[in-house]
């Protein structure tokens, strides 16, 4: 298979699972409106965020490669972000939560390669170029951040999803692809934003994911640093929008301090958000996900753990005492007093581990139809299974060759004759293999001899329990490319000759060429044809001011005249300040 991204000391460490979510950079179908776009939102954002964001900001805009003329070829950016351990690909506009944190935690920022169309010259609801390279990428030069973003993928990739939260992202991105594509219908974009906000009526109580993606949305996208009473920009949806960096440090828009709290707090993405929250430094950040990691079944195991991975119908991992790892797809679990878990089983292809690495005959092949087991202790014996030494286990009978009755405290019974068992290198027993074996619960049977060997995992407790497999080579498929595709805008010929007068202007700029005839000529072309365009006027200003051309009266006049449409008064009064 072709892929389409770079590979470097960086990206040749990604999973194949992520491969699929990597796109082609569309650069030639960057239309020359769209780069004047580029170089517009971007001269605005060094100009105003030079005061406004963090320091790193402008820094981080030379350190990643990033141009103010140009919408950035990830190649490019490639080759410098790998100075700072970082790398860059292309993705299909939003990609599901998991594979994008997955993504952070590889050190490997997603980009959405998408250019925003001049109606949304502000904010564009759709994650793009401008939002991803010069929002994300600046920030992530500072060491402190940049070790946060990386260890908030590597636990974020671990929340445990709930079968909403998959409904939602496919909403969300619905919304998104149709509010940027400016031929969609008024229908169209009222009924994706009737199931989004339903569907955030009805969520339920938030899941990991739900709230590790709202401290996400707080921080990394709308996050200020500092102090309440003066705090700077470093999220990237603020670095992004020249229209909310603005907006965001009004007294109208609450400064909360930045906690745990805020994993609780929900946004919309289609509104802008009536409170942000500030970290007092970026080290603080890492003691917030800290803090968060240690509410996570990731780290707290256990029944609800269990109950949480059943609830998500998703690929999940748990892990017991002894280390051994069973990923798979959660369907069962038999609770013991003391909410503890007496019994767990998966449907269908499963896979064994240990520290992360597939155990050798135990993959999806061999435990296809599912996996169950018992944990906890023996009744009546105080020493567990796995801290049982070879003699103890002879004593108990549980030895190769032996048939044997194993009752669990829980009430489990284990009725079988033991084959062999397998321990990891500092020899704990993982796995205790028996044949015509019988596994009963009260007066449920949970395994039958004819259903082959019976593989026993050992533990007297789960100790962690997360989404995603133990062993990323163990399942090829673990999450889903979305199969709305973001639209491909269709150009009338009027808009292709338009931008013909973009490239123009461009090039005039580029090879400081530019004539007092061929601006006339252009300006004419455009007060005929095109004489809502503000953007380009705004260019051709610029060339005729620099070169100093009488007609530059002419074209300011028109402006002026532009400016009473509402819609353009301040994006042409931000342009012409920067001249």
């Amino acid at each position: 298979m072709e892929l389409h991204f770079e590979i470097n000391e960086v990206t040749q460490k990604l999973p194949k699972h992520l491969h699929k979510f990597i796109v082609k950079q569309p650069y030639n179908e960057y239309t020359s409106q769209n780069q004047a776009v580029w170089r517009y939102v971007m001269r605005m954002n060094v100009d105003y965020l030079s005061r406004v964001a963090h320091k790193s900001y402008l820094t981080g805009l030379t350190k990643t490669g990033i141009s103010v003329e140009n919408i950035p070829h990830m190649e490019g950016m490639n080759r410098i972000l790998k100075e700072i351990g970082w790398s860059a690909v292309s993705v299909d506009g939003f990609i599901p939560p998991n594979a994008f944190m997955e993504f952070q935690a590889y050190n490997v920022l997603v980009i959405a390669s998408d250019m925003r169309t001049i109606n949304h010259i502000e904010y564009t609801p759709a994650p793009d170029i401008i939002h991803e390279a010069a929002g994300h990428a600046p920030i992530i030069s500072n060491p402190e951040y940049s070790e946060y973003l990386r260890r908030f993928g590597e636990i974020g990739s671990k929340a445990i999803s709930s079968s909403k939260d998959y409904e939602m992202y496919e909403a969300i991105r619905l919304l998104s692809i149709l509010k940027e594509d400016p031929n969609s219908s008024e229908s169209e974009i009222n009924e994706a934003q009737k199931q989004v906000e339903w569907l955030q009526d009805n969520m339920g109580e938030l899941s990991e994911m739900a709230q590790i993606r709202n401290l996400h949305w707080w921080t990394v996208e709308y996050g200020l640093i500092g102090t309440l009473e003066n705090p700077k920009i470093y999220g990237a949806g603020l670095l992004s929008s020249i229209g909310e960096s603005a907006w965001c440090m009004q007294e109208a828009v609450k400064k909360k301090p930045y906690s745990i709290e805020a994993a609780n707090i929900s946004f919309d993405i289609t509104k802008p958000q009536p409170q942000l929250f500030v970290t007092p430094d970026f080290a603080y950040l890492s003691l917030v996900l800290n803090e968060f990691a240690n509410t996570m079944a990731l780290r707290k195991g256990g029944l609800n753990g269990v109950k949480k991975l059943i609830d998500s119908k998703n690929l999940g991992t748990i892990e017991l005492s002894t280390g051994i790892q069973i990923s798979g797809v959660f369907t069962n679990v038999i609770q013991h007093k003391n909410n503890k878990v007496a019994y767990f089983q998966t449907l269908g292809p499963t896979a064994l581990a240990n520290r992360d690495k597939e155990l050798i005959g135990h993959g999806i092949s061999y435990h296809a139809n599912g996996f169950g087991s018992p944990i906890g202790k023996l009744k009546g014996i105080n020493l567990n299974i796995e801290d049982m030494s070879p003699r103890d286990l002879r004593a108990y009978g549980i030895y190769e060759g032996e048939f044997m009755t194993l009752e669990f405290e829980s009430g489990v019974i284990v009725k079988g004759k033991a084959i062999t068992g397998t321990r990891d290198l500092r020899g704990k027993i993982l796995i205790i293999s028996l044949d015509d074996c019988t596994v009963t619960y009260k007066d449920e049977i949970l395994f039958k001899p004819e259903w082959g060997i019976y593989d026993m995992a050992i533990g007297k407790e789960v100790i962690s329990a997360y989404s995603g497999s133990a062993d990323v080579a163990s399942f090829e498929d673990t999450s889903k490319v979305s199969e709305v595709k973001t639209h491909k805008i269709k150009y009338s010929e009027s808009e292709k000759e338009l931008y013909t007068l973009y490239e123009e202007v461009r090039t005039l700029r580029e090879n400081k060429s530019s004539t007092e005839e061929k601006i006339i000529e252009i300006f004419k072309q455009l007060s005929t044809n095109f004489p809502n365009d503000w953007l380009l006027l705004l260019e051709l200003y610029e060339l005729a001011l620099t070169n100093n051309f009488s007609i530059k009266s002419s074209i300011l006049n028109a402006l002026e005249n532009l400016k009473s449409n509402k819609s353009y008064t301040k994006l042409i009064e931000n342009g012409l300040n920067l001249h």
